[in-house]
Formats: structure tokens, C-alpha cells, sequence
């Protein structure tokens, strides 16, 4: 599949035959201002076209996206059950549309025929550290592209998050519930 980055267009400046003037880019219609905000208000990703100097230099960003990840190993705030359910909101608004509610990787633009994304469910990402999740996030990764722009770096700790508790979802054991709480459990599954 293409690269979303990659798209047949034309560039500013460049020649084009669909105007009289041939010149792709259209004069801006007369009274009207030009307009942004924020540091990332002339990308459409935050990947591309954004300053160059928008946070200090990050020798990380040097390194693979699994080796990012290991730097980032841990959270950087308590995870509580408010950061879970923050976590939660922003997920199903930005990442449920391609990996399912469930983070199985069949959400609903995956049965509109597009490339599913990888379940959350894998070994691999199972054993992920929790930065490897706010990375891809940030910068993108494969034909996802980066949502630095679309999600503060709160929210993308508190998605981070919730996938781990999606993840561990599926995969509890009963040793991992707090032993004044197992006997409640063990009578709910009777």
C-alpha cells in the first residue's frame, strides 16, 4: 500500500493544466486572512511541514522505534482509574475506528477493506513496553500516521494506558487479583 505521506498531488508553485494561469496553487480570495494556531498548525500530521525546532533536541529520536520505546519503559504518571477512563474516551475516538473497541485490529474502517492494524493481543505487543504504544502514537508507524498533532501527549499516556489494560483484559490470571478480592471473583464465575 502507498504511503499516506506519498499521495499524487500537485505542489505548491507547481505547473497544472486543470487553470487558465497554469499554476496549481490558487490566489487566496481578495479580503480573506491567513490563519493558524499552535505549533503544528501548518502540519496536517505534526510529521511533516511542522517547525523544525518544536521541543529540544531528543537524542532518542535517533534510535529505531523499539529502542524509543525501551527509553520510554514506563509511565510517567500514576496509573489511576480516572487516567484509565480519560484513556478509554480518547481511544474509542482515535483508535477504535481502525483497531476495534476490543484492540483486535477489526474495526470498522478494517471491514471497509482497508489494511487491519496489528491486534494488541499479540505476543509481541503484549510483551511492547508501554512507550513502544505512546510512540506510535507520536510519531506513526507503517501506513498509520502520526496523531502528535491530534493528541496532547497526556492523552496519548492515558491511550497508552488503557491498551495495557485491554491487553490485560485478555490475559489475567487469577494471581494477578489483589487476594482480599479473589474470593468475590471466584464466586461471580460460579
Amino acid at each position: 500500500m502507498q504511503d499516506m505521506y506519498d499521495q499524487p498531488r500537485y505542489e505548491p508553485q507547481e505547473a497544472s493544466p486543470l487553470f487558465a494561469d497554469g499554476l496549481s496553487s490558487r490566489t487566496p480570495i481578495a479580503g480573506t486572512i491567513a490563519q493558524s494556531s499552535g505549533s503544528l498548525a501548518d502540519a496536517a500530521s505534526g510529521a511533516l511541514g511542522a517547525p523544525k525546532r518544536i521541543r529540544p533536541p531528543d537524542t532518542s529520536l535517533l534510535l529505531p522505534i523499539q529502542a524509543r520505546a525501551k527509553a520510554r519503559a514506563g509511565m510517567p504518571m500514576p496509573v489511576t482509574l480516572a487516567l484509565l477512563q480519560h484513556g478509554r474516551e480518547r481511544y474509542d475516538i482515535y483508535c477504535a475506528p481502525c483497531h476495534s473497541r476490543t484492540g483486535n485490529g477489526d474495526g470498522m474502517i478494517v471491514r471497509s477493506g482497508y489494511p487491519a492494524p496489528p491486534s494488541y493481543h499479540t505476543y509481541q505487543l503484549r510483551n511492547a513496553p508501554i512507550g513502544h504504544f505512546f510512540d506510535v502514537i507520536t510519531y506513526g508507524y507503517g501506513v498509520m500516521y502520526s496523531y502528535a498533532s491530534r493528541v496532547a501527549p497526556h492523552d496519548r499516556w492515558a491511550i497508552a494506558a488503557y491498551v495495557r489494560a485491554l491487553q490485560l483484559s485478555r490475559h489475567a490470571r487469577l494471581d494477578d487479583v489483589p487476594a482480599s478480592q479473589r474470593h468475590a471473583l471466584r464466586q461471580t464465575r460460579q
